[in-house]
């Protein structure tokens, strides 16, 4: 088993990753969207950590957040699983941080995983014990999780 190394990182970084010839980038904000089930909305995420969007099992804004308001309760499509995910809401989402939207990956992060048993989310792991996409990542299946990141 692989030994996991634990660093709090400020911002962009870049940095040597055994087994890998150039730095990786860390700490940089990924964009994509989820379209709302009803009307095909966007309801656009901001991450650092992309790799983890397999396991993504809802969407929380800040209730007190107006842009989001007419959302909350609606569901959003998985892009890539086709899951439904529903919308939600939290005092713990920084409304100044990214678009405000957060995406809830139970499974591989501590805030999302408070989120998860609070609002009883299921957890979907989307890493094997040896850092490859598990079976639960459909095509990108045995993809390491810094290439999947990347």
């Amino acid at each position: 088993m692989q030994r996991v190394e634990s660093r709090e990182l400020r911002g962009l970084s870049y940095i040597t990753v055994p087994g890998y010839q150039e730095k990786v980038t860390f700490g940089e904000l990924v964009h994509f969207a989820y379209l709302t089930e009803d009307s095909g909305e966007e309801v656009v995420v901001a991450t650092t950590r992309p790799e983890t969007m397999l396991g993504d099992v809802a969407v929380v804004v800040h209730p007190d957040d107006g842009r989001y308001t007419h959302l909350v309760g609606k569901q959003i499509r998985h892009p890539f699983t086709g899951r439904l995910l529903p919308i939600l809401t939290d005092t713990l989402v920084d409304r100044e941080f990214g678009t405000g939207a957060v995406k809830v990956t139970p499974a591989h992060d501590y805030t999302d995983f408070e989120l998860g048993l609070k609002h009883q989310l299921p957890q979907i792991s989307v890493f094997n014990e040896d850092g490859n996409m598990a079976t639960e990542s459909g095509d990108w299946l045995q993809v390491t999780e810094t290439a999947a990141d990347q």
